[in-house]
């Protein structure tokens, strides 16, 4: 029995140290992992501190370990619920700016069966503890696009059931412009293919081995080949969007804006970099990636060096008039790409009467969607899939 309350306080202080991870941002690589994880779990946590303090009354601890147990305990539970708590006001808002951004009535543009498909709320806490169910779909992985310096190409189909020419959704992994393949974030890509949709998720060579512009001329390479075989990949080309994370919600800017680009119907961007030559001298604090370093190695140099290609290589000086619908998703916590640069290219986009909507999750940090059961994850996904109906609603 004496061992009791020292397994319980090891519980709750474990669990008060990954409570911290919430509020305080992360030095390193390792660390950042946690600052990711852990509000997006947070009802997990919630779960933990209930248990300890439950346990704590129940077995009538005294003592210092008990008053440890009790201060840790209290402590996590607070911090716990801090992303819960702003959920209700961040879904309003968020309600609002898609109400601004398409309509008041934009959702009665989408057929009644993709509108029983999507998700009928922002959050459901369930899903937190059990995962978002995903349904069967057709997939087709690891197909040859290119091979440009030998280097091979490969794309993954996902496809509903039921053989159609479906809205596509091309998707462009992210990774620093330097790791990654068409297999990252797989649920993403069979989520939206179970929505009724075909995904496209591309492949594109890797920094700092191939530097800009290697990326945007695969990007462009794998989007010609998925219209010219509309057909075969059951894909409509006259309803696409693009879609990326991070670096390649950086690829897919630059393609979607371009004025020379193929028709684009929409653009995602989840907490892309914009403008590469602020972003290498407005540095987050701390910057557990060293955000120099990597883009020196997308782009050979910096600024001083190569300023006409870091200029080249930001979607900011692609923004005009006349471009396709964006929804940029940013986290208010990132340490890698801070929310600041998607809130300066929104005023851009609506600078130049755009249509563009910018959703900012208080909580969350950079890649948060990487825990696709989490509760920023769900709310993007929540948004993310009516901006889709309704961009690609219509032939």
């Amino acid at each position: 029995m004496s061992l009791v309350p020292w397994l319980l306080a090891i519980l709750s202080g474990l669990g008060l140290l990954l409570s911290l991870a919430i509020v305080l941002p992360a030095p390193t690589m390792l660390i950042l992992v946690f600052t990711v994880v852990t509000p997006e779990i947070s009802p997990w946590l919630i779960g933990v501190h209930a248990i300890a303090l439950l346990l704590l009354a129940r077995l009538s601890l005294t003592g210092g370990v008990a008053i440890a147990i009790l201060v840790c305990s209290l402590l996590g539970l607070s911090l716990s619920l801090l992303p819960l708590l702003q959920v209700p006001a961040t879904v309003a808002r968020f309600n609002a700016e898609m109400e601004r951004g398409l309509g008041s009535a934009y959702l009665k543009t989408v057929p009644e069966p993709s509108r029983q498909a999507m998700r009928r709320q922002p959050l459901q806490l369930l899903d937190v503890f059990r995962g978002i169910p995903l349904p069967p779909v057709r997939i087709q992985r690891g197909i040859p696009f290119a091979e440009p310096d030998d280097v091979p190409l490969k794309l993954n189909l996902y496809r509903p059931e039921a053989v159609g020419q479906y809205p596509t959704v091309i998707i462009i992994y992210g990774g620093a412009w330097r790791q990654g393949t068409p297999d990252n974030d797989e649920w993403f890509s069979r989520y939206l293919a179970s929505r009724g949709y075909t995904v496209v998720a591309i492949d594109y060579r890797h920094a700092p081995e191939y530097q800009f512009p290697a990326q945007l001329e695969d990007v462009k390479t794998a989007i010609r080949f998925v219209c010219d075989r509309a057909d075969e990949f059951e894909v409509d080309g006259d309803r696409m969007a693009l879609m990326g994370r991070s670096s390649g919600g950086h690829l897919a800017m630059l393609a979607a804006y371009d004025p020379d680009s193929i028709p684009i119907r929409g653009l995602i961007n989840y907490y892309a970099p914009v403008n590469l030559t602020n972003g290498y001298y407005d540095l987050p604090s701390p910057d557990p990636l060293g955000i120099q370093n990597i883009l020196r190695d997308f782009l050979g140099g910096t600024p001083e060096e190569l300023p006409d290609l870091y200029e080249r290589a930001s979607p900011w000086h692609l923004v005009a008039p006349n471009l396709p619908p964006s929804l940029l998703i940013y986290g208010q916590r990132d340490h890698l790409v801070q929310a600041k640069f998607g809130r300066n290219l929104q005023e851009k986009l609506l600078s130049f009467d755009n249509r563009s909507i910018f959703l900012e999750i208080p909580w969350a940090e950079h890649a948060f969607d990487a825990v696709y059961f989490g509760i920023s994850n769900q709310i993007a996904l929540y948004y993310t899939e009516r901006f889709l109906a309704h961009t690609l609603s219509n032939p």
